[in-house]
This record gives structure tokens, C-alpha cells and sequence, in this order.
């Protein structure tokens, strides 16, 4: 039976004895021992009642195990929901509700803790720990590891992700088959990965960074990964040397560089180091190729898209651009009143369109007709542009616009900014109420170990390169930005924690 999928990533790996997974207890899992274990828990899967399109939701730590439950949810046509590890029990039963999921899999002492939240819901419950243990894994242990793959087509649903919810209840992004697979097989091609790659693999698997495009890109050439349960700087070094390639977030580049070991020896022979889920600042960038010798090859996605835009691989990587679109893929940007589409150069809504684009949001029908239009058109909330040589930059979220005075305000330019300036690491400029102007502008700044931010300084240099209605009204030092999982600013807290500050100075 074909299965759109699994047929391509999963099943040519049947049988192969070449390692897949690298643990870092220096164990090694072969493509075939995996693909067993993805068997029999699709035989768990189904034994405990679940049919193609039923829903598990997923919250575990990341194993070799978990990393199986997403291939069993795949050849058994059960739809997958990783969730955050860090959500709560009232979060948790939103999503299990939300999107009708029969059975939860979860953490042990996790789940033991939250069986008062779900009780009166229908939902079957098992547990799969860290360490590979747990009720699920004790039932697959005693079933076949053979299992005859469910027929899925290219427009079923594989997965469900839902987004940070910020502005709103979480949506619940629907992906199909061909939106996984065509995002995997165009960046296997893009970024050149080969079945002789070794891929440095510290993401979590709740994401689509870690999850469709990391592994499944590994899983389309055929390749392995040294598979860590999370970031730690010691087992990176001690990685590194064993890796061709690695994906991370900027945490993870800048973490790094920090690190004396950390020099163009130990990665001489990398051929490639991939970031995205928030944005590199360009002094990141050159930090990192002045240590390393390599650049770093940027490139922009989200839940409801995978990936859209990379840096090239033969060719310059700009920093403060997210490459040009990907093959298949569409980006226009558009007036955000008006819809049409601008000149180049123009900032605007960036909207994208092709098989990466995924089928709507659960339930969610009214959500859906605003953010994806007719013609199959998804308007991202990204505002950005594309300058004369094809390379998108994105300038911020639609929701950061800051409107001051009737003037439109676009953060990020002032960031770039920002960021050059003595002793700053990094800056986060948000607009909170102001009694006349509507809106102001507020800097957050964080300032470099041993050295000081000259405040005056930096707002007479702002003076010089920015009109008067771009520069902050207010300036505050922090130790540290608020940032997610995946290491984007949370400017929603900045904005709640200065809101106040024009109002009740």
C-alpha cells in the first residue's frame, strides 16, 4: 500500500545495517534496528485502538524512542502531535481538546502529575520516559516488529503543530504528507546532503527544526545523526569532531564562541552549519567566520510552512537576509491594507506559496480564510522585503509594527543599529502606549560582559542615523532577553512589563 511518506524517508531504509542514530552514551542505532522499533510501535499504536487520521499527542523527552513514535504515527496514518515539554497541564488539556487527540503519550513523573487534568476526558494514556522506558514501549516490547504500512496519500494529514499562541489561543497548524516530504527532498538537494553526512543534532524534536527539518532531511539522504538530548557546550565540543554538518538555533553559535576550544581546528573539517527559528545578529556572524573560517547559512521558515527561503549553498551567504526562496516555493510581498503585491525593495507582508504550505488551522475555519488566501497564498505576519540581488530580509512581525505619531516604525532597522553600537550584545526595541504619540518606542538592551553602555553615547550615534521619530524614548539594561524554546525574543513580555512607562512614568 503506498504510503506518500513513509515510502520515501522510512521505507528504503528497511533492512540496512549503517548506523542512523549516535547516542551520547556512545551507543549506535542502525536504520534497521530503528525502523523495528517504529514497527512495533505502530503495532502499539494500533493495538490500542488508534485508526488512520485519529490523533497522539506527544510529550516526551527526546530519545531514540520518541524519535520512533513520529515514524510509527507515520506508517500507521496516525496523525503526530509533539508538544512543548515545557507546557503546563492547562495548556496541554487545550491542545488535547482542541484537536480531538484519543491518546496522550507522556513523561512518567510528568504524567502521573497531570491525570487530574485530564480526568473526563477520553483519552487513553501511556508513558514513555527518557530513557527509553514506560508503559508504551513495555506494550510494543510484546508485538510484532513487522507491520504492514497504512495507504496514505499525499494530501493526508501527517501531523498537527500548534503555534506560541502570543496574540491568542494556539492554532493548530494542519500538515500533510506532501507538505513534509517536498520541504525534505528540496533541502536534501539544496544544502547537499549526502548518505556520507554526519549531522550534529541538539535540537529538540517538538519543533519543526528539529523534527521535519533535521530529521527528516537526514532521513531523505540516507545519512546519520549524532542525536544529543539537548544543548551542552561540553558534548558539542566533544561531538563536533565526529560531524560533517550541524543545525542550531543562534543560542547555540553564540554558546559556542564563547568556548576557547572552539576554533577553526575543531571544525576544519565541517562542511556546513545551518541557523534559524530566530534571527543571527550580523556580528554573530562574523564572529563565527572569523573563529571558524566557515559562514553560517541562514534560512527562514515556520510551523505552518517548514522552511521557505535559504541562504545558498554555492554562493555568497548574506548576513541580515534569509537567502531566496526555495525551489517550488513562491514569496511576494504585499501592501498589508491592500493586498497587492509591492516593488521590490518595498517593505511589506511576506507571503508565500507551494507545497510546503500547509492546509489550514484546525477548527479554525474564519483564522484560515484570513491567513491563507484563495489563490494558495499564505500571509506569514512576517514583514520584510526583497532587495535588487533576490534576498529576502525580514524586518520584523506584523504584530511589532510600532505606529508612532501616525508614522509607521519597523524595529528591526533600529536593532541593526543597535547592535553595532560599543558594548551592546544585543537590543529588542518594542513600542508601548504613549498619551500623545499613540505609541513610542522603548530600547532593551543587553550589554557586553566587562563594559558598559554609555546610554548618551548611543543616543546621540542614534541621532545621526535615524530620523527623530525612529529614535527610543527610553532605554533599559537587562541581564538577559526573554526568549522561547526555540530562542525568538518574546517581545509580547517586554511589551507587558514597559507598557506602563509613558502612561505612569
Amino acid at each position: 500500500m503506498p504510503n506518500h511518506l513513509f515510502d520515501r524517508l522510512f521505507a528504503p531504509h528497511v533492512g540496512v545495517s549503517k548506523p542512523f542514530l549516535h547516542l551520547l552514551d556512545g551507543g549506535i542505532v542502525t536504520y534497521d534496528q530503528f525502523l523495528q522499533t517504529v514497527a512495533s510501535f505502530a503495532q502499539a499504536l494500533v493495538q490500542s485502538g488508534l485508526r488512520p487520521g485519529d490523533v497522539l499527542a506527544v510529550q516526551v523527552e527526546k530519545s531514540m524512542q520518541a524519535l520512533a513514535v513520529y515514524g510509527a504515527c507515520v506508517q500507521a496514518g496516525v496523525v503526530f502531535l509533539p508538544l512543548n515539554t515545557a507546557y503546563t497541564a492547562s495548556e496541554l488539556v487545550y491542545f488535547v481538546r482542541d484537536s480531538g487527540t484519543k491518546m496522550f503519550l507522556g513523561d512518567g513523573p510528568k504524567l502521573d502529575a497531570f491525570r487530574g487534568a485530564f480526568e473526563g476526558l477520553d483519552l487513553r494514556l501511556e508513558s514513555l520516559n527518557a530513557d527509553g522506558s514506560g508503559s508504551f514501549v513495555t506494550l510494543a516490547g510484546a508485538l510484532d516488529t513487522q507491520f504492514e504500512t497504512v495507504s496514505r496519500g499525499p494530501h493526508d494529514l501527517a501531523a498537527l503543530l500548534y503555534t506560541s499562541g502570543t496574540t491568542g489561543r494556539s492554532k493548530g497548524a494542519m500538515l500533510s504528507h506532501e507538505n513534509l516530504l517536498s520541504n525534505a527532498l528540496v533541502l536534501t538537494q539544496e544544502w547537499r546532503f549526502s548518505d556520507q553526512d554526519v549531522l550534529l543534532h541538539a535540537l529538540p524534536i517538538f519543533h519543526t527544526h528539529g523534527l521535519f527539518v533535521a530529521s527528516n532531511v537526514i532521513l531523505a539522504a540516507g545519512a546519520e545523526m549524532i542525536f544529543l538530548p539537548k544543548f551542552d557546550v561540553e558534548a558539542m565540543i566533544t561531538c563536533l569532531s565526529q560531524a560533517t554538518t550541524m543545525m542550531g538555533v543562534p543560542t547555540f553559535y553564540t554558546r559556542l564562541l564563547d568556548e576557547p576550544r572552539f576554533n577553526a581546528d575543531l571544525v576544519r573539517h565541517m562542511r556546513l552549519f545551518v541557523s534559524g527559528s530566530a534571527p543571527l545578529l550580523a556580528e554573530s556572524h562574523r564572529q563565527f567566520e572569523s573563529h571558524t573560517g566557515h559562514r553560517i547559512l541562514e534560512r527562514y521558515g515556520m510551523t505552518e510552512t517548514n522552511m521557505n527561503c535559504s541562504n545558498p549553498y554555492d554562493g555568497a551567504r548574506r548576513a541580515g537576509t534569509v537567502g531566496k526562496p526555495l525551489p517550488g516555493v513562491e514569496l511576494i510581498i504585499t501592501d498589508t491594507a491592500t493586498g497587492l503585491e509591492l516593488l521590490q525593495g518595498q517593505v511589506g507582508q511576506i507571503e508565500v506559496r507551494g507545497p510546503n504550505v500547509f492546509s489550514g488551522y484546525l477548527n479554525m475555519p474564519e483564522k484560515t480564510k484570513e491567513e491563507l488566501r484563495e489563490t494558495g497564498f499564505f500571509i506569514t505576519g512576517d514583514l520584510g522585503l526583497i532587495d535588487e540581488e533576490g534576498y529576502v530580509q525580514i524586518v520584523g512581525r506584523n504584530k511589532d509594527l510600532v505606529i508612532s505619531g501616525g508614522y509607521n516604525i519597523y524595529p528591526k532597522e533600529i536593532e541593526l543599529i543597535l547592535d553595532e553600537q560599543q558594548a551592546v550584545v544585543e537590543s529588542a526595541v518594542i513600542g508601548v502606549p504613549h498619551p500623545d504619540f499613540g505609541e513610542s518606542l522603548v530600547a532593551v538592551l543587553v550589554q557586553k560582559p566587562n563594559e558598559k553602555i554609555d546610554v548618551k553615547s548611543l543616543s546621540t550615534n542614534l541621532g545621526a542615523a535615524l530620523a527623530r521619530f525612529k529614535q527610543p524614548r527610553a532605554y533599559f539594561i537587562v541581564e538577559a532577553l526573554p526568549r522561547n524554546t526555540m530562542a525568538k525574543v518574546q517581545k509580547n513580555i517586554l511589551r507587558e512589563i514597559y507598557k506602563d512607562i509613558f502612561i505612569n512614568p
